[in-house]
């Protein structure tokens, strides 16, 4: 597949007035299909680094002009000494069997290593009033996972819900004694979207020994073909790609993901955080660039598959 860039959509300098910064992890939702209204949830940060969600619209034929922005905040981290004190980033919102259903990385900070990360999952009953299913995760570290999980994907299916997430593998110390963090990305499944039946099943594993760290999946199941775009990194994140019959057993076609960075500019050190959506018989691409977002958030949109 070959994606055009179309360019950056959303510069985080516009949140200079609201003390604000970067603008990671975009969810798209279309809200006017004729007209090609596209919402946008991303998650930028605050003087103190801790980032919340909010939204921008645009039209999908004039991609470079916001139409809206939300004036504050749709959903706030969490209470003193819980999972998400520190910060929320997105993952993903499906629709549920009564409402949609939203779900995160909640952010939390420790001593010896930087952070710790647990998924939380808020439902939105109507628009943008998101409701926490109560102050604690849904998933967080265990017996057999005893790091962090984060960077939740999932897809409601046949009365199951199916998550994909960033599950850490370990911590090691560099050579300048500073902890670098190893994850990748495993499989849970749930009836009801709060319990989960997580049985440690790797999905996408390092596939060389530069690699150690793979950012928010997205996955699509059309054709009789799970296909997933996520995030891998080593010196910096690219975006990869690859396929299943299953949803969980996976084949790593990174050649065939059709977008890397750019020769210069705000995309020309890493590209990551993809996310994909549909209109009008296209096929489109929100992402993000250099500083994991710090430089906004950009659009493509397939031109070959």
């Amino acid at each position: 597949m070959e994606w055009q860039k179309l360019g950056l959509i959303f510069d985080p300098v516009i949140l200079k007035n609201k003390s604000l910064s970067a603008a990671l992890m975009p969810i798209a939702k279309i809200i006017d299909q004729n007209e090609g209204i596209i919402k946008v949830y991303y998650c930028p940060r605050n003087s103190k680094n801790e980032s919340e969600v909010h939204w921008f619209k645009f039209n999908i034929n004039d991609p470079f002009t916001i139409i809206e922005q939300s004036p504050s905040s749709v959903y706030e981290k969490g209470d003193l000494g819980c999972f998400d004190d520190s910060g929320i980033t997105s993952g993903s919102i499906v629709n549920g069997p009564d409402c949609a259903y939203y779900y995160y990385t909640g952010w939390n900070l420790t001593v010896k290593v930087p952070m710790n990360n647990s998924i939380g999952m808020a439902k939105i009953e109507q628009e943008d009033n998101f409701k926490r299913i109560g102050p604690g995760p849904i998933l967080t570290r265990n017996l057999f996972e005893p790091n962090s999980c984060s960077s939740p994907f999932v897809l409601y299916e046949d009365s199951i819900f199916r998550m994909w997430y960033v599950s850490m593998d370990k911590w090691v110390l560099d050579s300048n004694n500073v902890p670098k963090h190893y994850y990748n990305i495993k499989y849970a499944e749930s009836q009801d979207g709060i319990n989960w039946d997580r049985q440690c099943k790797v999905c996408i594993d390092y596939q060389n020994d530069s690699e150690y760290a793979f950012g928010r999946p997205f996955i699509l199941n059309e054709n009789e073909m799970y296909k997933m775009w996520y995030s891998v990194r080593g010196d910096y994140y690219v975006i990869g790609y690859a396929e299943s019959v299953d949803g969980i057993h996976w084949e790593r076609k990174d050649n065939l993901a059709g977008i890397t960075v750019s020769e210069n500019g705000w995309d020309s050190e890493m590209i990551e955080y993809p996310f994909i959506f549909d209109w009008n018989n296209n096929r489109y691409m929100l992402y993000n660039g250099n500083g994991y977002g710090k430089t906004g958030i950009g659009l493509a949109i397939l031109e070959n598959e």
